[in-house]
C-alpha cells in the first residue's frame, strides 16, 4: 500500500522517519572521521556523537548536576561560559526519563529529541492545515509538503541530537495551533513551557497581539463576534507570553543573586562585549565582506523580507504569517549571527509552506520541484554535519 493511501498521521510519520534514517546514516558515516576530542573518543558511536558533542554536553551537565549557584568568573572579572545560558525544560525531561529507565544521558537525550521531533511534525501538519485554509484549498498536499521540507531542512539533523530544537519546534507549533483554534488557556500553558525551552517567547507575544488585532478588526466589520470569555483568554495568553519571555532571566537572577546573570552569561559567548542589539550583524558583515558587508547584509535582509511577505505567505492565516516575521526580526535584534543561525531558522517552519506554495503548475511539476528541494536539503545536511558537527581540534565553529 502506498504512503498516500495511509492516514495523515502515518504519512507524516513515514516522511519523518525516512528523513531521520537518512540523517542517521550521514551522522554514522561522519562519526567514523571524528577524531578524539573533549567530549568523545575517536570514531564515536552514533549515540555518543549525537548525545555528547558540542552543547549536548551542557545539557547533559544540567540533567545530571543542575545549575551552579554562583556564576563562574574569569581572572579579568567577566562571567565565564556556564550552564545558565541553556534553558532547562529539555534536560529536565531527559532527567525524568533517565530516572525512570536508568538509561544514560547519551541514550536518552538523542532518542527523546527524535520522539519530540515526531510530535512536532504531527502538530506542524495540523497547524498548516488549520492556519492556512486558502493555501491548502489550492494545494491540498501543502501540509505534508511542509513537513517534508522541515524534516529535510539542512539543519534538521538537530531533531535527532540532544539539543532543544525538537522540543522548541513542538511547542512553537503547538502554541500556534492552539491560537488558531482559539484555545487560549492551553496556549498560555504551552507558551509558558516555551519560555523555559528557548528564548523565543517574546516574538510569540507579538503573534498573539497580531491575532488579537485581527479578531478585533473582524468584530468591527461584524464578521466575528468576540465573546467575553475569549477577551479574558486572549488577555491571559498575552500576559503569559510576556511573562514567559522574562521568566528564565528572572530565575537566573534569583538563584545566582545577580540581576544581570543571564545577559552576562550570554555575553560570554559573544565577540562584542556585552549583549547589544543589531550591531553584531554589522560587525559580522564587515568581517566577512569588508566595506561592502553592510550593503550585502541589507540585500539579504531585503530578500528575506520579500520572502516572508510574498503572496504565498500572505495566503496563510494571520498567525502563520506573523510568526516568521516576528521570529526573524527578533533574531536580528538579539543574536550575534554565526554558524548557529542556520539551526535557529528551523523554528521558522511556516516558511516551508511558503516555499512549497511558490511552486506553480499542475501534474508532476510541483512534486518534482518538492523532490528537488528535499534532495537539496538532504545534501546540505551532509555538508552541515561534516563541516560543523564534526570537530577538528583544537577549535571549530559551533553548529
Amino acid at each position: 500500500m502506498s504512503l498516500r493511501a495511509q492516514p495523515w498521521w502515518a504519512q507524516v510519520l513515514g516522511v519523518y522517519v525516512l528523513a531521520r534514517v537518512v540523517s542517521a546514516l550521514v551522522l554514522v558515516a561522519v562519526a567514523q572521521e571524528q577524531v578524539a576530542n573533549l567530549w568523545t573518543p575517536q570514531a564515536p558511536s552514533y549515540l555518543q556523537f549525537t548525545g555528547l558533542m558540542w552543547d549536548a554536553s551542557w545539557y547533559r551537565e544540567i540533567a545530571e548536576q543542575g545549575y551552579p549557584q554562583t556564576l563562574p568568573v574569569g581572572d579579568d572579572g567577566t562571567v565565564a561560559q556556564n550552564a545558565w545560558a541553556f534553558y532547562p525544560l529539555f534536560p529536565l525531561l531527559a532527567r525524568l526519563v533517565m530516572s525512570v529507565t536508568g538509561a544514560p544521558w547519551q541514550s536518552v537525550g538523542p532518542l527523546l529529541a527524535v520522539v519530540l521531533g515526531a510530535a512536532a511534525m504531527l502538530v506542524i501538519y495540523r497547524a498548516i492545515e488549520a492556519g492556512a485554509p486558502r493555501a491548502v484549498a489550492a494545494r491540498p498536499g501543502l501540509p505534508l509538503a511542509t513537513v517534508a521540507l522541515v524534516a529535510t531542512f539542512p539543519t534538521a539533523v538537530v531533531l535527532q541530537i540532544a539539543y532543544t530544537e525538537s522540543l522548541a519546534l513542538l511547542l512553537v507549533a503547538a502554541v500556534l495551533l492552539a491560537l488558531i483554534r482559539r484555545r487560549y488557556v492551553p496556549a498560555a500553558a504551552l507558551v509558558l513551557a516555551l519560555g523555559f525551552t528557548r528564548a523565543v517567547a517574546l516574538p510569540m507575544a507579538v503573534v498573539v497581539a497580531v491575532h488579537v488585532v485581527a479578531r478585533w478588526r473582524a468584530a468591527r466589520r461584524g464578521e466575528d463576534a468576540v465573546p467575553r470569555r475569549d477577551v479574558g483568554g486572549m488577555g491571559l495568553l498575552l500576559a503569559a507570553a510576556v511573562v514567559a519571555g522574562f521568566a528564565w532571566p528572572a530565575v537566573c537572577a534569583a538563584v545566582t543573586g545577580r540581576p544581570d546573570a543571564y545577559l552576562e552569561t550570554q555575553a560570554a559567548w559573544r565577540a562584542r562585549p556585552g549583549v547589544v542589539p543589531v550591531l553584531p550583524w554589522l560587525d559580522v558583515a564587515r568581517w566577512l565582506a569588508g566595506q561592502w558587508g553592510p550593503f550585502l547584509l541589507g540585500a539579504v535582509l531585503l530578500a528575506v523580507a520579500v520572502l516572508v511577505t510574498s503572496p504565498p505567505a500572505r495566503r496563510a492565516g494571520a498567525e502563520l504569517f506573523a510568526w516568521p516575521i516576528a521570529y526573524l526580526a527578533y533574531l536580528v535584534g538579539v543574536i550575534e549571527p554565526g554558524t548557529s543561525l542556520a539551526r535557529f531558522l528551523l523554528l521558522a517552519f511556516p516558511l516551508g509552506a511558503v516555499t512549497a506554495g511558490m511552486v506553480r503548475g499542475s501534474g508532476r511539476r510541483p512534486r518534482l520541484w518538492l523532490a528537488a528541494l528535499v534532495v537539496a536539503g538532504t545534501l546540505l545536511q551532509v555538508g552541515w554535519v561534516w563541516m560543523l558537527w564534526r570537530l577538528t581540534p583544537p577549535s571549530g565553529w559551533p553548529p
